[in-house]
């Protein structure tokens, strides 16, 4: 099953717990959270202790977002604040393999998380380490960014390299994601779909969670449906 992934890099920082509760309350199963280091991307975030805040919290699944550099030094850490998925940029890690490992040998289910100019195939040595692969429609670093169009191929030809070596590496799309586009990410072979801006600057974050949930289900079945056919 497809799933929606709120993003809390959009949320209310204020009364971010209230709105934790409420996204979990409307069916949510993951929360994804983007630390960014404002030198590898040019914001800076959240980091440990809100992890760690967030872990005692909710009982949700932490998909966390590492956009920073040498994140090497910090994977660990991040896994002992309650991190469930954690990935890092393809573009900051000089020993990818050996990185993945450590994070599964940790306990977390280490993601690589893709640049929209960075090619798919780069991953062709890696995909049998990997959980999850994220790539990004959007260039990283800010919320709320226009989508870009030709991510969607991006995604298709990372499911054909998935499907190619026999694997089941889920992928996660993340930017630029809404009611809108939901269907066809789905179709194209993503299986958890990030919004931030969408849910959480909506009129009812609750309400948009659900449309984009239910959108996102019935692409699945779609999806599914078509290759039986096929």
């Amino acid at each position: 099953m497809a799933l929606i992934a709120p993003s809390i890099l959009s949320a209310d920082f204020l009364n971010l717990g209230q709105e934790i509760r409420n996204i979990q309350e409307a069916g949510a199963r993951i929360l994804h959270v983007d630390v960014m280091d404002g030198h590898f991307v040019p914001n800076l975030t959240i980091g440990l202790p809100v992890i760690e805040a967030l872990r005692n919290s909710t009982d949700l699944l932490l998909d966390v977002h590492l956009m920073i550099s040498n994140p090497e030094q910090m994977v660990e850490a991040y896994i002992d604040a309650g991190a469930d998925y954690l990935s890092v940029h393809y573009e900051t890690v000089d020993h990818l393999d050996r990185l993945m490992e450590r994070i599964r040998e940790k306990g977390a289910q280490p993601g690589v998380v893709l640049n929209p100019h960075t090619p798919v195939l780069i991953l062709e040595d890696i995909l049998k380490k990997c959980h999850h692969i994220l790539l990004m429609s959007v260039n990283p670093g800010y919320g709320g960014q226009k989508f870009i169009f030709a991510s969607f191929d991006k995604v298709r030809k990372l499911k054909s390299l998935i499907d190619s070596q026999g694997l089941n590496v889920k992928i996660e799309i993340d930017g630029g994601m809404g009611p809108d586009n939901t269907e066809e990410a789905v179709k194209s072979g993503v299986d958890i779909v990030i919004a931030g801006s969408a849910i959480f600057h909506s009129q009812s974050p609750k309400d948009t969670f659900h449309q984009m949930q239910r959108i996102a289900e019935g692409a699945a079945v779609l999806k599914g449906n078509n290759a039986i056919s096929a």
